[in-house]
This record gives C-alpha cells, sequence and structure tokens, in this order.
C-alpha cells in the first residue's frame, strides 16, 4: 500500500539570538593553556556557549540534549567543565575539544549547585529536590546521597583539610557534613530567612553567609582536635559556653557529641548597601577578594585582609591611640590605649560597580598584578566585563567589554524573511537585527521604537516595522538608517500584510482600523537627487472593534480582519463590503487563547474542524506558502504542524524552554524561524525524510509509556533503613532498558546451558561424539554477560543492577567466577559483584547452592586482582626504566624536571603576588 500523502520532516538547525540565559550562572574558564580571564562560559538554553569576550565572538558550543542548563562549574585544573541540567542530570564537558563523556542522573529537579574538591576527583552537586550527592568522577559512580534539608541546595562548600562538607538551603539551615562517615553533624539555625549563599575566607578559618536581608553573617570556625593537650572536660565546658553566648543558637542539639570536630561562633556582619537578597556572593579562588550583589545593578567589591595585614593595620591604630592618648592627658601617666579588633578591619570596601541592566551572575578572578576581572551576565541578554585595580587607593571599576551584538535586550515578537530566504529580520522592543540566514551572523543592527510587526519591502533593500505606538518605520538596510516615520494608528499597529501584487500593504490596529498604503518614491530631501521609499494612505476601513490581525487572500480578493470580540470579518478588497455570497472555495485558518484552531471555509462561511491544538494560548499561526499545511506557536513551548485538508496534527518541534511568540516561514518553505520569552532564536529545517503519522503516534505513545516507566517507585536496597546517606542512583528509562538487557542475555544463557546439558547428554547415552550443537546467533551477538553491561554508564550500573530479580542474581554470580578466571572485564566484573552481594546478602549467605560460588569467587578474584596489581607495577617500573635510559641518552629531563620548573613559576608568581598585597 503506497503513501497517499507525504510529509517531510522539519528537524532543529541551529540557536541564536541568545548571549546568556537566566537560569545558569556565569564562569572564567580556561582554553588551551590561553590567558586567564580572556573566555567566560555562559549557559544559553540547552547548550553552553564559550565567549571570547576580547573579540566579542563565541569560539565553543558545549552541546546539550534538550533540557536547560542551570548550572556551570570549572574543575580545578581547569581542563572540565561541569554543567548541570534542568532535569537533574549533570555531563562533565572537556574544553578542549568541546566532548562528553562523563554524565551522572541522581537528581530528581533541576541542579542548583555544583562543586569540585581541590584535586578535581570529587564533584558534589545540590539540586531543588533538597538532596545532595557526592560523585566519584574517576570510577564514574555516585557514592551517596545526604539527605536532611528541606528546601532547595543553594550553596556548598569544601573543607579540604578536614574532608566536610558544608551545604546552605533555603529552608534558612547551614549543615555541616563528616564525609569519612557520612553524616550531618552540626545545624547552624542562626539565621531567620533562606540562606542565598556562602563564601570560606582565611584558609577556612571563617564562614561568611549572605542571606535575604542587608547583612553578611561572620563565623569564627574553630577546629576541637586543634586543641592539643586540653582536658576534655574543659572541651566541653568552652564549646558549651560557645554556644551559650551564641545568641543566635547554632545546633540543633545541646548535648555535646564526640563526634563533633569543630565550633562555629559568630564573629560579626558585614552591611551591604542593597536592601534586597544576595543574589551572587563569590570570592576569587584564593578568597583575597569578595563580591556580592542582589536583585538590582549595583555590585559590591569587598577586599579581605591577611593576618598579617590586620595586624600591621591594628598597630597603627594603637600608635594613634597611644599618641591621641598622650597629647590628652599631657604628661601624666594614663591607662594604656586598647584597641578593639572588629570585622570591618578585615573586610574592608573596595568599590561599587554599577552595571546597565540588573545582574543574574557574576564571577571574579584575581591576576597576578593585583588587578581584579569581574564578569557579569545581566538580565537583558547582556555579558559585561569590568577590571578593577586594587593596588589604587580609591580603585574604581572601568568597564573592559560588552557582549550585545548576538542578541535582543528584550523578547522579539516579530519575524520575517526575505523573498530570496536568505536574510532573518528579528525585531523587539529596541532593536531591530538583520541575520544571515547560513552563518547566522548580524548583517545589521539599528535601534527602533517597540516593533509588533514587520516585512521586508520587494526588493529586500528596506524593511517595515509597525510598532506599539502606531507608528510605521522604514528603515534602509544598505546604509542601515531609518528612512521615514510616519503616523499610521492612535493606537498599537497589531498587524501588517502585503499585498499579493507588492505595491502595498494594509495595517491593522487598536484605534479600531484597517488602512491602506501604496509604496510611492520620493526625492529624498536631505540628499535632493536620490529617490527614497515612502508609503501612501489610500483607504480607511472604520470597525466596531479594535483589529488584532489582517490577511490578504493569495488572489487579492478578499480580506480577513480579526477583531478583539472573537470574530473574523471577510471583506471585498475592492469594495470593502463583507462578502456574504460565499462564492468560491477557500480555507482559512485562526488560533485564539482559547488553545484551539479552527479551519473555515469561505465557501459556506463554516467551520470545518475545531482542533485542540496547545496547551496554552495559541500566539501565532502561519501557512506554508502554496500549500495546506500550517503551524502554530503557543505558550505551552511548542510549534506544531497540521493538515488544512485532513485536520490532522503532523509533528511538533520542542525545543524552546518558554512561551513561544511568533514565527516566520520562508517563501519557499524550507526553513522556520521561530522566537520565545527565552531570548532565543531557533532556526528549523525541512529534511528529507519523509513522515508517517502512524509511526509518529506511536514514538509519542512509546515515549510517554516510557516515560511513566522511569517514574515509577524507587528500587529499595533490602535490609537498609532510610537515614540521612542513601544511594546515589536514580531510577530512568536508561536503567531500566539496561536491566532488561542483562536479563534477556542471561535467559539466552539458561537457554544455550541447556542445549549444552542435552548434547552432553545425548553423547554419552550414545557412547560416541556428536557434533556440537549451533550456537544462538544472538547470544554471540550479545557476547558475554560483561560486554552487555559494559553498554550503559557506570553511573547508571548500580540502579540497573538493583531493579534485576534475585533469580538472575544468582546466574549472573556464576557468570562472573567464569568472567574472572578467565581475565575478562575483571574491574567491572568485581565492582558487580561487591554491589550485588551488599544488596542480596542475606539471601546470597541462606542459599546453600550459591556457597560454593562464593568461595571460588573470593579465591579466584583475589589471585586474579594480585596479577592486575603486578602487571601494574610490572608496567610502571618498566615506564622508569625506559625514562632514566632516554634521559641518560639525550640529556633531557622529562615529568620531573617539567613539574620541578612549573613549581618554580607558581613560587615566583605566589612570592609577586605578596609583594603586590604588601605594597596595598
Amino acid at each position: 500500500m503506497g503513501l497517499t500523502k507525504q510529509y517531510l520532516r522539519y528537524a532543529a538547525s541551529a540557536v541564536f539570538g541568545v548571549i546568556g540565559s537566566q537560569k545558569a550562572n556565569i564562569a572564567f574558564v580556561t582554553l588551551r593553556g590561553g590567558e586567564k580571564g580572556r573566555y567566560v562560559a555562559v549557559g544559553a538554553c540547552e547548550h553552553v556557549f564559550i565567549w571570547d569576550i576580547r573579540k566579542a565572538e563565541k569560539v565553543l558550543i558545549l552541546e546539550g540534549k534538550k533540557h536547560e542548563v542551570t548550572y556551570l562549574c570549572p574543575s580545578p585544573d581547569g581542563v572540565h567543565i561541569a554543567v548541570g541540567y534542568e532535569d537533574g542530570g549533570v555531563r562533565i564537558f572537556n574544553l578542549l575539544n568541546g566532548e562528553s563523556n562523563i554524565s551522572f542522573s541522581g537528581h530528581k529537579s533541576a541542579v542548583s549547585v555544583i562543586r569540585y574538591d581541590a584535586l578535581g576527583a570529587r564533584l558534589v552537586t545540590g539540586s531543588r529536590d533538597t538532596d545532595v550527592i557526592v560523585w566519584d568522577i574517576i570510577n564514574e559512580c555516585g557514592l551517596y546521597r545526604l539527605k536532611g534539608h528541606k528546601d532547595a541546595i543553594t550553596q556548598i562548600l569544601f573543607l579540604e583539610s578536614k574532608n566536610l562538607l558544608i551545604t546552605s538551603s533555603k529552608d534558612s539551615f547551614v549543615k555541616w557534613w563528616d564525609l569519612d562517615t557520612q553524616h550531618c553533624f552540626k545545624t547552624m539555625v542562626g539565621h531567620r530567612t533562606e540562606v542565598w549563599g556562602m563564601v570560606l575566607l582565611n584558609q577556612e578559618s571563617r564562614l561568611l553567609t549572605g542571606s535575604a536581608d542587608s547583612e553578611l553573617r561572620a563565623w569564627d570556625i574553630q577546629y576541637i582536635e586543634e586543641e592539643v593537650g586540653e582536658p576534655q572536660e574543659k572541651k566541653v565546658r568552652t564549646l558549651l559556653e560557645n554556644e551559650e553566648e551564641d545568641e543566635e543558637g547554632l545546633d540543633e542539639e545541646s548535648d555535646f557529641c564526640p563526634q563533633r570536630i569543630l565550633s562555629c561562633k559568630k564573629a560579626g556582619s558585614v552591611l551591604r548597601e542593597a536592601r534586597d537578597r544576595v543574589v551572587s556572593l563569590v570570592t576569587d579562588a584564593k578568597a583575597k577578594v569578595l563580591a556580592c550583589h542582589g536583585l538590582d545593578a549595583t555590585l559590591e567589591v569587598f577586599t579581605v585582609l591577611s593576618e598579617k595585614e590586620v595586624q600591621k593595620k591594628m598597630d597603627r591604630k594603637l600608635k594613634k591611640a597611644k599618641k591621641k592618648a598622650k597629647s590628652q592627658e599631657g604628661e601624666e601617666d594614663g591607662p594604656e590605649p586598647v584597641v578593639e579588633r572588629k570585622l570591618s578591619d578585615e573586610i574592608q570596601k573596595l568599590a561599587n560597580i554599577k552595571a546597565s541592566s540588573k545582574i543574574r551572575s557574576m564571577d571574579c578572578l584575581l591576576v597576578p598584578n593585583g588587578e581584579i576581572k569581574l564578569a557579569l551576565l545581566l538580565q537583558n541578554n547582556t555579558v559585561e566585563t569590568y577590571a578593577l585595580k586594587t593596588t589604587e587607593k580609591n580603585p574604581t571599576g572601568t568597564k573592559t567589554s560588552r557582549l550585545t551584538l548576538g542578541g535582543h535586550r528584550t523578547d522579539v515578537r516579530t519575524l520575517a524573511f526575505s523573498s530570496d530566504n536568505i536574510a532573518i529580520l528579528s525585531a523587539s522592543g529596541e532593536t531591530v537585527k538583520v541575520w544571515n540566514r547560513s552563518t547566522l551572523q548580524v548583517i545589521r543592527t539599528m535601534g527602533c521604537e517597540y516593533a509588533l510587526c514587520s516585512l521586508f519591502v520587494p526588493g529586500d533593500r528596506q524593511i517595515i516595522l509597525g510598532t506599539k505606538s502606531g507608528k510605521i518605520q522604514i528603515f534602509d538596510l544598505a546604509s542601515g538608517s531609518l528612512l521615514e516615520t510616519t503616523d499610521a494608528h492612535d493606537g498599537a499597529l497589531w498587524s501588517m500584510c502585503l499585498s499579493p501584487d507588492q505595491r502595498g500593504i494594509v495595517t491593522g490596529g487598536a484605534d479600531k482600523t484597517v488602512k491602506f498604503w501604496d509604496f510611492e518614491l520620493i526625492k529624498d530631501q536631505d540628499s535632493g537627487k536620490s529617490k527614497r521609499l515612502t508609503v501612501k494612505h489610500t483607504r480607511t476601513l472604520q470597525l466596531d472593534e479594535d483589529v488584532l490581525c489582517v490577511r490578504y487572500s493569495p488572489d487579492q480578493r478578499l480580506l480577513a480582519v480579526s477583531l478583539l470580540d472573537c470574530t473574523v470579518k471577510i471583506f471585498y478588497t475592492d469594495t470593502l463590503k463583507v462578502n456574504h455570497k460565499h462564492s468560491i472555495y477557500a480555507l482559512i485558518g485562526t488560533g485564539s487563547a482559547d488553545r484551539n484552531v479552527k479551519i473555515w471555509g469561505l465557501d459556506f462561511g463554516d467551520c470545518h474542524r475545531s482542533m485542540f491544538a496547545h496547551d496554552d494560548s495559541v500566539m501565532f499561526l502561519q501557512f506554508v506558502p502554496k500549500t495546506h499545511l500550517f503551524f502554530t506557536a503557543g505558550k505551552d513551548r511548542k510549534i506544531k504542524q497540521w493538515d488544512a485538508d485532513k485536520f490532522e496534527h503532523i509533528q511538533t518541534l520542542e525545543g524552546h524552554h518558554r512561551e513561544v511568540w511568533c514565527l516566520a516561514i520562508s517563501p519557499n518553505g524550507d526553513h522556520i524561524v521561530s522566537s520565545s520569552h527565552d531570548k532565543s532564536l531557533r532556526l528549523w529545517e525541512r529534511t528529507r525524510e519523509p513522515i508517517i503519522l502512524e509511526e509518529e503516534k506511536e514514538m509519542e505513545r512509546e515515549a510517554e509509556f516510557e516515560e511513566s516507566l522511569a517514574k515509577g517507585d524507587e528500587p529499595v536496597v533490602p535490609g537498609e533503613t532510610k537515614g540521612e546517606a542513601e544511594p546515589a542512583g536514580k531510577k530512568t528509562i536508561e536503567t531500566v532498558k539496561a536491566a532488561e538487557r542483562i536479563m534477556e542475555a542471561v535467559e539466552l544463557y539458561r537457554e544455550e546451558s541447556e542445549k549444552l546439558e542435552e548434547h552432553s547428554a545425548a553423547c554419552k547415552a550414545a557412547g560416541k561424539e556428536l557434533p556440537p550443537p549451533k550456537m544462538n546467533p544472538i547470544l554471540v551477538a550479545f557476547g558475554n554477560i560483561s560486554v552487555s553491561v559494559s553498554v550503559f554508564l557506570f553511573s547508571e550500573l548500580e540502579v540497573s543492577l538493583l531493579v534485576l530479580p534475585f533469580p538472575y542474581v544468582s546466574d549472573l554470580l556464576k557468570l562472573f567466577n567464569g568472567y574472572v578466571q578467565q581475565g575478562l572485564e575483571v574491574e567491572l566484573v568485581c565492582r558487580c559483584l561487591f554491589f550485588l552481594l551488599r544488596v542480596h546478602f542475606g539471601q546470597i549467605t541462606s542459599n546453600q547452592m550459591l556457597l560454593s560460588v562464593i568461595d571460588e569467587l573470593r579465591t579466584n578474584t583475589i589471585s586474579k586482582v594480585r596479577e592486575i596489581r603486578d602487571v601494574l607495577g610490572f608496567n610502571s617500573a618498566g615506564l622508569q626504566f625506559l625514562q632514566r635510559e632516554i634521559e641518560s641518552k639525550e640529556d633531557v629531563m622529562f615529568f620531573a624536571d617539567a613539574t620541578d620548573r612549573f613549581e618554580e613559576k607558581k613560587r615566583k608568581r605566589k612570592k609577586r603576588e605578596r609583594a603586590v598585597l604588601t605594597i596595598t
């Protein structure tokens, strides 16, 4: 049976027009050992853009899948960057090639914060689901999940010297976790509102927190175990006294617990000028500079003095106090003046930086010459960088660069294609931009009023905009200048349409009129010689309601006008009379805020079909030129294609993360461009792949089923009670599919084992050798079970094994024994083996049939692991021998020499930085 009607698929081609999304933060990165402070990483919908702020160009795109980026964290070595997503996933990208080979899935909602440890071997993530998960990057697996907060996690800090973790949350608590025992040993309850940020200062001896007020609270961290020689009773008494003195109330527990290894006492507070909540609280890598901002456009920068600098300052204060006391009292001996040390002596205000718009996120970097580099991501789709010299007495922030060319400051409300399908017009509340469709580069940027509709004038040399103030603006593309502004309507000019004969336009506005305009060429008064384009008003159609949209029929005989009273009126173009005779056959499509799309026939004026199109208001509808196929855009973030003849839904284009405002279809129908509230413009391209509607519907049903399957109950480890620490994995559709693949492979193994046993029995009964049975080709394709286990990610390994029924586990243990004996994937098999033993320990030890298998596994795994360790040791010794041989022959030092040189450069750089800070 052949296809009666063939549709072609539209696929996503590119994302442009967005400089930085508002959901993610901004971070300085280093590319290929380049200059520090030159490149910044920002989230751009589902992608991550790396911008060269000096050249103002995009140098690298880290492509995501479909979920929006919510957090970025570069690794300590600068080679990788961890990216958190809206669905709770985390991916680690290599900044050298832009590839991602490691991904983690453990959170149920958006990742809100990510932090590396000092070595870059562990990753800690916090989420809106209130959980904190510690990941092992080297083994690509989750270590454990820490539960205890009651609201979204806002910040995470490592205490490297003690292997501790500090987490803050919107539940107003700050929790301290011991990663060795995986439990919370302290909860600070000194905040009355949400804790939005925190940083560590003074070599991890002070904690600074920011909440919903103008106060930055400082807490002194004192390690109890460092007090050597102090009696235990005195430690208890001192700690309890400190807790009683603190009016804020630091701990949930009132009795002393031996597991507490530190105390935390409030040391004071730093007042911000802003009165709103803290949005970002950031320090540089060495915690010498502190920067914070709220919901406004002001960034406050502080400097954190070292203990030596503070002591010098206090000595100067004491000297002044003594001199003042001596001058007041004369020669009489008075009491020795005392100077109190305050927090303001340690944390000093440097400067305030006023950005051009509200700040969404920021990052700071201190370079060796004492200059602070600040990168700001603003809420109007802009990135700004500032430089602040700490060596100056009264430093002021200097704007060094601004990324604005690649996007609009406000939402794009109108789009249009040129007649040759090459140029794209986009207009917003402040500018109109013309893009090259193939390169996605901006050709022209021109200032305009708030644009609502637009089109290219025939010939593609001028463009016309309809504005919110009711004006028509005509721009010349060659010069990028405004040619003319005409007052067209008393209210907003909502819609504009080019006449099919290309001699004029028709406009509709909020003043309840439809106006007809003709193109004319008049002499340019500025030049006096050349002619320029203008529009001449010819006719006016007065109506009873505000006009929302106007459209010509292809033959220009009819004009359709949609009104605010939810009606559509059809007029004859020549007489401007309402069409009552319905003498022609044509279709018209309408979309509305009632989420429906209606197809009307002009032969009888009846509604052919009303289709439920979107889950929210339909914002735009446009037919593909010369077809009865049309596209709709809605506030539900989706774009859908429909067949107006068969009243069928063809396909759904998903990609936008906010409401879709408008779209434009190229004259040849091969391209679609759409704009959204997420500040992005998306280009869709028609492919040669045909669409089978039945297959599309089946794929949608399968996707819904898989989503419901992944949202089922989480697997539970037998014998384990829920506490503060839980397994890090999460049940997903990938883990369910991986478990099914393992079960299929085990069942095939059982079938082939039975065939082999039957073959052996037949050989014994016949007393002669028979040819071996033919192997199942499916089992050959599976290879061995360990290979089928390794086809999915290590991070999903434990959850996949956890959902396996126990009858399959017993067969797996027998198979693991054979694989270990053969030396196949020993490391992977050992990981699976130890996890299964921990989860099914009770059932395995009570099963007499498995005792011999476990005993063999114990012997074989120990011997094989020893063999692997010996091989590694032999290889290491061999490499060291080769290194010594080459060095002796060519008189060149390899790794040791390079490391020593690097350490020497590091020492010299630290010395220079100390010298600069001492001067200041």
